[in-house]
């Protein structure tokens, strides 16, 4: 074992109240489910409201590649979030930047909630959409992280990717939530009302669920994990630097742990919206599937961090990748053949298992690929540098390619197969604690 997964493997259960394990989870879930249903929100608007409200182009396609661009925007302030968020994180504490960016996040959210559309204010109106789009990325590159270690490094031995899992399964919490409100609001509204402002109350939501998530997190404290380091003088000055400097294979191999399994997410659930609205007229089934799926995450995600527990990290995530890739050719076969009835169950199956399978493990596989010092650094710019790569530029990668194809899908499945190697390569390279562990037990 290298000294880097001895430093990261599991440590012995820390003594606390009954009571402290679910207020962990409660706050993982809490918070990254109000962080992510506020980012879901912004795309699911992308796809179908904003280049009509916000974008006047010259086509119907420069207006859908400006919409999807604000959209990439915000992936790109996600990493400098996670870099700041890591450097406060490591030195200071966790807790203290996990309630700075849940404000963040829903402020941002009930702003464009209210922001005036182009026709009100001209140009004015993208340009408050752009910078409110930033503050929703700045503070969901510095959520993950925090929120990651916090369960993680609370869990008892052996229940890391369990635990993590909770901070993993508020994606799909927010995706639920988040296309939950929006398949109301347009069950309830005629398209014109729609258009005019049932769109916008999703967004005016955030500023109710901000303070039940709040109240769940305030009660809850760093890890000792991280508190000894503290207290011990032993936090690093630029915990960055130094982990980028120290851990530079650790970096590349979260950055493409995640880049296939966050790729498929953005094509299924941002761009597929949009491919169907064009191609079929309609993209009712896949917010339904994407709905359905989102539940059965809620329980498929801790167990697949669960399975990760008992036989070790890659297994369970090569098995995922190698799913995502036949996924992504299965959902444009069955869009193209006009099949609503198929594309609905592929959407569930492939989210579920392929999706879930990697998506369950992956926080606490990011944080066993580092040491404490450098823990929130490491896996927030991990993470949000493999977001950007695999999903953020997803929808605009898809519809320029969509477009070079010759309006056919098969170069988008094939940049999908793309990342899904790439993955597994860092997969295979990994440290794993937990396979090794046993391995020397049999």
């Amino acid at each position: 074992m290298t000294q880097q997964t001895l430093d990261a493997a599991p440590g012995p259960q820390e003594t606390v109240n009954r009571s402290r394990p679910v207020r962990v989870l409660g706050s993982a879930f809490a918070g990254t489910t109000l962080e992510w249903y506020d980012f879901y929100l912004y795309g699911i608007a992308a796809a179908i409201i904003f280049n009509n409200q916000y974008f006047h182009g010259s086509t119907p396609l420069i207006s859908l590649l400006a919409s999807f661009a604000t959209l990439a925007v915000g992936v790109l302030a996600r990493p400098i979030g996670g870099i700041l968020a890591g450097h406060i994180g490591d030195r200071v504490g966790r807790k203290a930047l996990l309630v700075v960016s849940l404000l963040t996040m829903g402020v941002s959210s009930f702003l464009i909630g209210v922001l005036p559309n182009f026709d009100a204010i001209g140009i004015w109106a993208p340009i408050a959409l752009v910078a409110l789009r930033i503050l929703q990325g700045l503070s969901a590159g510095a959520e993950w992280g925090g929120s990651a270690l916090l369960s993680v490094e609370h869990a008892p031995t052996g229940l890391r990717g369990f635990f993590g899992s909770f901070t993993q399964i508020g994606s799909a919490g927010g995706m639920l939530l988040a296309t939950g409100l929006y398949a109301i609001v347009q069950g309830v509204f005629t398209d014109e009302q729609f258009a005019s402002f049932g769109w916008r109350l999703p967004f005016l939501a955030s500023g109710v669920f901000v303070l039940v998530a709040l109240w769940i997190r305030l009660g809850v404290t760093d890890a000792r994990e991280f508190t000894e380091i503290k207290g011990a003088g032993q936090t690093e000055r630029a915990p960055v630097w130094t982990m980028v400097k120290k851990y530079p294979r650790a970096l590349a191999v979260t950055t493409f742990l995640r880049v296939a399994q966050n790729g498929i997410y953005y094509l299924v659930t941002v761009y597929l919206l949009t491919y169907l609205k064009d191609t079929q007229g309609g993209s009712g089934p896949v917010l339904t599937a994407v709905m359905i799926a989102s539940a059965i995450g809620l329980v498929s995600g801790p167990f697949w961090g669960w399975v990760s527990d008992r036989v070790g990290r890659r297994p369970v995530s090569l098995a995922g990748y190698a799913a995502i890739g036949v996924f992504g050719w299965a959902i444009f076969l069955a869009a193209d053949a006009g099949s609503f009835s198929t594309l609905p169950l592929i959407i569930i199956v492939g989210l579920v298992f392929a999706h879930d399978s990697v998506y369950g493990p992956q926080a606490a596989w990011f944080a066993e690929q580092f040491p404490v010092e450098v823990r929130y650094s490491g896996v927030s710019m991990g993470y949000q540098l493999g977001t950007l790569i695999g999903g953020g530029l997803m929808p605009f990668t898809a519809t320029l390619l969509y477009a070079w194809g010759g309006e056919t899908p098969w170069l988008i499945t094939t940049y999908l197969t793309v990342l899904v190697v790439l993955s597994i390569l860092a997969a295979l390279l990994a440290a794993d604690p937990v396979r090794a562990a046993v391995k020397e037990n049999r």
